[in-house]
């Protein structure tokens, strides 16, 4: 059986599936098992019992439950509200204020979490009412929200950067540090052009009448300081090489726990949900994982992505429009696959190609994953739009979010465009770190 053949059974049976709306992690999985059995028979299933075994006691798999608990904790300790405040006390005054505050409150919220859910939900519950009761335009007000909750997955502790590193065997460190400073630049990048456009059409985000004094303003700041140092601590530990992603997880899990208890905000009800929250969220990333890596793994046994990688470095074009062309597969997949399952497509195929043209692994990796932001925003599969629609008033649309949403993941285009023209905004910061 040739090998165009089995790629054109496997993606094909894939897209039916997808179109038919079967389960991610099943689909791949039941692909891989089926190709298995008529490609090498009944006693080759072993492979993909072994696959999920191996997969499933890998050490650092254990980060991403206990990081996804972290953020849930700090997301029910309230710090969220005190975030809000703080914003507004500072910067409500200014035109589009609120909207730039509740970028940067995602970018914090990113370095809390490392998802980009609890961020969307969150400021869709606490900022959305706040800018639409002060006359915002409601499409700069849902885009301010909808993607700086996109942030959680390229500024560490990220998930999605966990599962990369995991797939293609890159320092998680390094591309936590690859994260730092480009998802700082995409923050700035978001929050500018609010900016512009609340100067160019003031109607559009006027400022808050609210005046507070300088005590008020700085008295707003302590009640975050918990959990920043407890995130600092996090990410200091893994760039210092004191701890493992995973012994650093634990760590911070304990710690998100002792902020719940210092805000006055424990039950065991909370802790339960929690818990349960984590447990969902977790299952189905690690289903996804598993399913793909099995997926992945019989495609690469018939020699597939060793062809693909030889047909496309031996082209004689350009590398950067190599690694373009490897981005706009990637845009496309986000319309319509979850992040974790493109991670365990693409990744393996792509990976190889770039770095054999030269590229930094940990550039591929910081470029990849804003392409996943980029995903969660872009219609008709955007996440962050369906989790903002959940928490919207009943009047906003799906059609209006979709509609407005269009400028954001223009901005978003270009941030990703100022990573590949600056590349050391990915690169400078784990060079100099210690593994």
């Amino acid at each position: 059986m040739s090998i165009e053949f089995i790629t054109l059974i496997m993606f094909g049976s894939l897209i039916i599936g997808l179109v038919l709306g079967l389960p991610l992690a099943f689909l791949l999985g039941g692909i891989a098992v089926v190709c298995t059995y008529f490609l090498w028979g009944p006693q080759a299933i072993t492979m993909i019992v072994l696959q999920t075994f191996d997969w499933s006691k890998n050490f650092l798999v254990m980060a991403i439950p206990l990081f996804i608990f972290m953020g849930l904790l700090l997301q029910r300790s309230g710090v969220a509200e005190r975030l809000y405040e703080m914003m507004y006390r500072w910067a409500g005054r200014l035109r589009g204020g609120l909207a730039i505050g509740t970028v940067g409150i995602c970018t914090i919220f990113a370095a809390m979490t490392g998802i980009t859910g609890a961020a969307t939900v969150t400021m869709g519950i606490i900022a959305l009412p706040a800018m639409l009761k002060r006359n915002y335009n409601r499409g700069l007000a849902m885009g301010s929200i909808a993607t700086g909750g996109t942030l959680g997955i390229l500024i560490p502790p990220s998930v999605m950067f966990i599962i990369l590193g995991l797939v293609t065997q890159v320092s998680v460190g390094k591309l936590f540090a690859g994260g730092i400073f480009s998802g700082l630049a995409l923050s700035l990048l978001i929050m500018s052009y609010i900016g512009i456009r609340a100067f160019l059409q003031p109607q559009l985000a006027p400022a808050s009448p609210e005046k507070y004094t300088w005590r008020e303003k700085i008295s707003s700041v302590t009640g975050i300081i918990a959990p920043l140092l407890l995130i600092l601590a996090v990410l200091g530990a893994i760039f210092g090489g004191v701890a493992t992603p995973t012994e650093a997880a634990a760590v911070g899990a304990f710690g998100a726990l002792i902020c719940v208890f210092a805000y006055g905000r424990f039950s065991w009800k909370l802790l339960s949900e929690v818990c349960y929250s984590t447990l969902r969220l977790s299952c189905m990333v690690i289903w996804i994982l598993i399913g793909a890596a099995c997926f992945v793994s019989i495609y690469t046994s018939v020699g597939a992505t060793e062809l693909i990688r030889e047909t496309i470095v031996g082209l004689e074009v350009n590398r950067w429009l190599i690694l373009i062309g490897t981005m706009f597969v990637v845009f496309i997949m986000g319309m319509f696959l979850d992040p974790g399952g493109i991670i365990m497509l693409a990744a393996p195929i792509f990976y190889p190609i770039v770095t054999a043209l030269g590229f930094d692994p940990v550039l591929f990796g910081v470029l990849f994953v804003i392409n996943l932001q980029i995903g969660y925003i872009t219609p008709p599969f955007g996440f962050n739009l369906f989790y903002l629609k959940s928490v919207a008033p009943p009047d906003m649309t799906m059609g209006e979010i979709y509609l407005n949403i269009y400028p954001f993941v223009a901005v978003m285009i270009v941030g990703m465009a100022i990573v590949m023209v600056f590349p050391q905004l990915a690169t400078w910061l784990p060079s100099i770190i210690v593994k």
